[in-house]
């Protein structure tokens, strides 16, 4: 097989790996009324059930991208895919709450592995910083688009068959993976530089160990306040303790000799903005699917499979939109696209700001729900390709975790955030409008600062040492 043809078929299926690791966040979300109802699930459970993939993905992906480092790609990729496939079949056939929950846990460890993997593969697909840099702006949009095909399909696969068979998606692609990685090396190869005379770095357990427990205590505090409420005292003990060894997990990685997180790795501002724009962007669009589906289902009445149905121009746009980002970001920058991006989602959301009682589908929503996914293919596109540019290869999976847990902490933190502010709006309408007010603003004044970005002098630290001839890749990658 050529090699062009086979980096193109390698990406592709990197790619519908890494949209269904997002789709299977959303694929209950829809359905969970049902889900609780079949299960006979109360309001614990049923938060519970909705957080748990998003909490053991979110924590463990910084691990995730250390394991990429250390051991390569392709290896932790299949353990990923086998995590996945496994526990999706178990989600499938659960025979209870119990098995379902755990096997949601086991499916967010399995991502956790694949995401950060999967981008390490991408960069030895494409080695060259101009080859990468467009596969980046291409990855940027994957995210956005599996959860929007997540929430428009789940919706109406559980009202015609059943939720269950939801599941099959990442059983059947989790399973093409490992075929295609065994039977096609060329395409997935193993990431370079672990040869056994090349140092590895030492698996921070201590680091990994609070920054898991930290992450996933402080993500449960802020899904809990969604669904509970900041008046609920059980709040605040999970987030103190997320806090605690949060910073605990700060303490230990400046004694470490190979930190799981850099202290100096989110220092260089052009990651840090950036990841910021992924925070800002996922959260806004999380808002949208959330808030807007309560609307159309509690106050309008809609049906599941209707609600699901509101969003196919969402996704629509989207896919067109994730399609020419990535050219956009290659001819303009990732810092135009992600500024312009960012403004366009964010007048979007703030069409949404204008929603009443009476908001009829195609004057008052569909609007918002035209231009949203546009800016936000955009400000994906670029944000991915800042926010991975000017890594050494031995930490592509070290930037690759850490845009990742942006990506799952900004709807999570982001949520909290503008749930809390609807609730203090004596109307749930104005409430939800002041939610999406809130949100355009923040994306607003987001984009301002990346936009601040193509004035600052062009950083190109590194923690590693490197050759010359590595020190130019690094220069182009933050061009």
């Amino acid at each position: 097989m050529p090699v062009i043809a086979t980096g193109r078929y390698g990406f592709a299926l990197l790619g519908v790996v890494q949209a269904v690791l997002i789709f299977t966040i959303m694929i209950l979300t829809v359905p969970l009324p049902l889900v609780a109802r079949e299960l006979g699930l109360g309001p614990s459970g049923v938060l519970l059930l909705s957080a748990a993939y998003g909490l053991s993905f979110s924590s463990l992906l910084l691990l995730g991208g250390r394991l990429t480092d250390r051991h390569g790609g392709r290896p932790v990729l299949r353990a990923g895919l086998v995590l996945l496939a496994a526990a999706s079949i178990a989600c499938a056939l659960a025979p209870g709450y119990p098995v379902l929950l755990a096997s949601r846990f086991v499916q967010g460890a399995g991502a956790a592995l694949t995401a950060p993997a999967a981008v390490a593969v991408v960069r030895v697909l494409h080695p060259e910083p101009a080859a990468y840099r467009r596969a980046m702006a291409t990855w940027g949009g994957l995210s956005v688009l599996g959860a929007t095909v997540g929430s428009v399909v789940s919706g109406a696969v559980a009202a015609a068959v059943s939720w269950r068979w939801l599941f099959a998606v990442p059983v059947l692609v989790a399973l093409a993976g490992l075929a295609r990685s065994g039977s096609l090396p060329a395409a997935l190869p193993a990431a370079p530089g672990h040869a056994p005379a090349v140092r590895r770095p030492a698996l921070d357990l201590p680091g990994a160990a609070l920054a898991t427990a930290g992450v996933c205590a402080a993500s449960y505090a802020l899904v809990a306040s969604t669904e509970q409420g900041w008046r609920n005292p059980g709040t605040y003990g999970p987030l103190a303790a997320g806090l605690v060894l949060l910073l605990a997990f700060a303490a230990v990685e400046r004694r470490t000799a190979d930190p799981l997180l850099p202290p100096g790795f989110l220092a260089d501002r052009r990651r840090a903005t950036a990841l910021a724009a992924v925070m800002a962007t996922a959260a806004g669009t999380a808002l949208t699917f959330v808030l807007l589906s309560l609307y159309l289902q509690q106050l309008r009445g809609w049906s599941a499979a209707a609600t699901s149905a509101a969003f196919v121009p969402y996704a629509v746009v989207l896919l067109l939109s994730g399609r020419l980002a990535g050219p956009l970001t290659v001819r303009y920058g990732p810092v135009a696209v992600t500024a312009g991006g960012l403004a366009v989602a964010a007048a979007g959301l703030g069409l949404l700001a204008g929603l009443a009682p009476g908001s009829g589908y195609a004057s008052g929503l569909l609007p918002g729900l035209l231009l949203l996914p546009a800016g936000a293919a955009a400000a994906f596109a670029g944000a991915a390709v800042l926010a991975t540019g000017g890594v050494p290869p031995e930490r592509t999976g070290l930037a690759a975790g850490v845009f990742n847990t942006a990506m799952e902490l900004g709807p999570t933190a982001g949520l909290a955030a503008l749930m809390a502010l609807a609730a203090t709006r004596p109307s749930v309408v104005g409430g939800y409008a002041a939610a999406f007010a809130a949100a355009a603003a923040g994306l607003a004044l987001t984009a301002v600062a990346v936009a601040a970005l193509s004035r600052a002098t062009p950083t190109t630290r590194t923690t590693s040492t490197t050759a010359p001839e590595h020190t130019t890749r690094i220069k182009e990658f933050t061009s």
